[in-house]
């Protein structure tokens, strides 16, 4: 690994933890709010709806790249961005006023999606996401959720290689299903698309997007909710990574939903709410990113989120255990029985 590989895998990592403790901060405002979707977060069939929905969106985005239907797609991806970042602004502001930026977002994606407008959109919608979805999803549910979010991912890069297809219909969409890493100060995004760089290595859909780089290329990707594949070029310097949003939003639910249903004491920490579950969940997901960023430098693509949904899971296991919170509570089983 090169130098600058090394400053772009720390810029990732600062990014990871950027939408993490975004969410942590995001998760009492959010309830406050009343932002909660569901009447029961406990309830598992919270998770079997979302995932139900990921199938079906990820269907209908492979159907519109086949049918030319590109610009839907990006117009679809920088109004759910709009929307979220407005959930992440009226925590803090006036819903009125929290429009405002919310609005700018879209229009920097629109009219000048360089990679720190996509990255600054990216950041936004993973923190809002995340703290929606930990205060969705008790325990169990959010177990489930990455659980099969792992399995999903690994089959759909290894075995029937679909999301490689979907990651194709987005490369050059310039829409925040990505967080792009340069690494160099030079780096454009934008001259990357208007030399047709294709050099790109997928990273891609829905739930959880993982690492992907390229040598001029524009990182691909997209989905509605995000999955992952990651590669690297087998030879010469990089200009970029690029890592597959849901990869840094789905291990960050697992760390909302500790801090927000976890029986565990709370940390001493101000801003967010955190506890030893959710702390070790961040620390979990973080040496999972670092080995997937490992395996993709020696040039082959793949699957982010066994990875970091297993390292996420781990961690707040080992830190229910640690802080006293028994398997069963851990696991959210008492909830249920």
């Amino acid at each position: 690994m090169f130098p600058r590989e090394y400053r772009g895998v720390a810029f990732a990592v600062g990014l990871f933890l950027v939408v993490q403790l975004g969410a942590l901060a995001l998760v009492p405002e959010f309830v406050e709010s009343g932002y909660q979707p569901v009447e029961d977060p406990q309830d598992p069939t919270n998770s079997l709806v979302y995932i139900v929905a990921i199938l079906l969106m990820t269907g209908l985005m492979l159907a519109a790249f086949r049918y030319e239907f590109d610009w839907a797609i990006r117009l679809l991806i920088v109004g759910v961005s709009a929307w979220l970042s407005w959930y992440v602004f009226s925590a803090f502001a006036p819903p009125l006023l929290a429009a405002i930026p919310a609005v700018a977002v879209a229009v920097g994606l629109l009219v000048h999606p360089e990679w720190y407008v996509v990255d600054a959109a990216g950041v936004l919608m993973g923190a809002g996401a995340a703290g929606l979805f930990g205060i969705s999803f008790g325990i169990l549910p959010a177990l489930v959720l990455l659980g099969f979010l792992a399995v999903y991912d690994a089959i759909s890069v290894y075995g029937t290689e679909h999301m490689l297809s979907l990651a194709e219909g987005v490369m050059d969409l310039n829409i925040p299903v990505v967080l792009v890493i340069p690494l160099s100060l030079s780096y454009s995004l934008l001259d990357d698309d208007r030399e047709g760089a294709n050099d790109v290595h997928e990273g891609e859909a829905a739930p959880g997007d993982a690492a992907a780089d390229g040598d001029d290329a524009p990182g691909a990707d997209a989905d509605a909710a995000a999955e992952s594949v990651t590669a690297a070029p087998e030879d010469g310097e990089r200009d970029a990574f690029f890592i597959g949003l849901g990869d840094a939003v789905i291990p960050a639910v697992m760390v909302a939903s500790a801090a927000t249903f976890s029986p565990a004491a709370a940390l001493s920490v101000p801003v967010i709410g955190l506890n030893l579950p959710a702390l070790l969940a961040m620390a979990g997901t973080l040496v999972g990113l670092l080995v997937l960023l490992r395996w993709v430098m020696k040039g082959r693509p793949h699957a982010g989120l066994p990875l970091l949904n297993g390292g996420a899971i781990g961690g707040y296991l080992i830190g229910s255990l640690l802080a006293g919170v028994s398997l069963v509570e851990a696991l959210g089983l008492s909830v249920v029985f």
